[in-house]
């Protein structure tokens, strides 16, 4: 089997940090996008670290793509959702959220992803099966019951950017999904992330993830995985 080459954004910790360790394989090269260095970085092999601030769009793409250059990509996979200070709790108001806030999530999860995609078409086209997936969030889905406003935007509009990008790569045979995720286990509580056990949590374990992320890699450029909604089994947003 020939070598893949990732571009992950997200990977210093979380679900980023599982899609890095436990989707590509040894002979695989990985980019990696954060703006904190990771913590496993010399235990990857295979991972070359661009460090890039998402809330300054033009300065982190400039970046990333002095790195990444003519280089073929692919798999791209924007792993990207910052929220509200106060997010998910009894604490949340909108009219209290601070419009520096909405402005660097409206930056690192959208402006950041669109300027992302469209500097990266042509490494994409050099790829026989070129797939991106962006991780959008149940919050971005229609008659959620979340309150979050400025985070709830940036979801719907990563939607959309998927559904009409996915029609100006049709021709090119790229794939384009959006993996619309609930609650996540906490996996800072997990020993090792390569192991597959569940903790106790009502989120969605880490390894349910990556079976759907694979399940999309997996599938030939004759077919499209459009959209893929999974919340958890006790996530009463939906």
């Amino acid at each position: 089997m020939s070598s893949k080459t990732y571009l992950i954004y997200g990977i210093s910790k979380g679900l980023g940090k599982a899609f890095t360790q436990l989707l590509p394989s040894a002979n695989d090269q990985i980019y990696g996008i954060s703006r904190t260095k990771p913590t496993y970085l010399e235990d990857q092999v295979n991972l070359t670290w661009v460090p890039a601030d998402l809330s300054k769009p033009m300065e982190a793409l400039n970046e990333i793509k002095s790195k990444i250059g003519e280089r073929k990509i692919d798999y791209l996979i924007y792993n990207v959702g910052i929220w509200e200070q106060t997010a998910f709790s009894d604490d949340y108001n909108f009219q209290e959220s601070k419009p520096e806030e909405m402005l660097t999530m409206v930056n690192t999860n959208v402006s950041s992803c669109l300027l992302a995609l469209q500097s990266f078409i042509e490494n994409l086209k050099l790829s026989e099966n070129g797939k991106v997936i962006i991780i959008g969030s149940t919050w971005g889905l229609d008659h959620h019951n979340g309150k979050e406003v400025a985070f709830s935007a940036t979801k719907f509009a990563v939607r959309g950017i998927v559904h009409a990008l996915r029609e100006n790569l049709r021709e090119h045979q790229i794939g384009v999904s959006v993996l619309n995720l609930g609650f996540l286990e906490d996996m800072s509580v997990k020993d090792d992330l390569l192991k597959s056990e569940q903790v106790e949590s009502d989120g969605i374990p880490v390894q349910d993830v990556i079976h759907a992320v694979k399940f999309i890699l997996s599938t030939s450029n004759a077919s499209c995985v459009k959209e893929i909604n999974m919340p958890a089994m006790q996530d009463v947003n939906m």
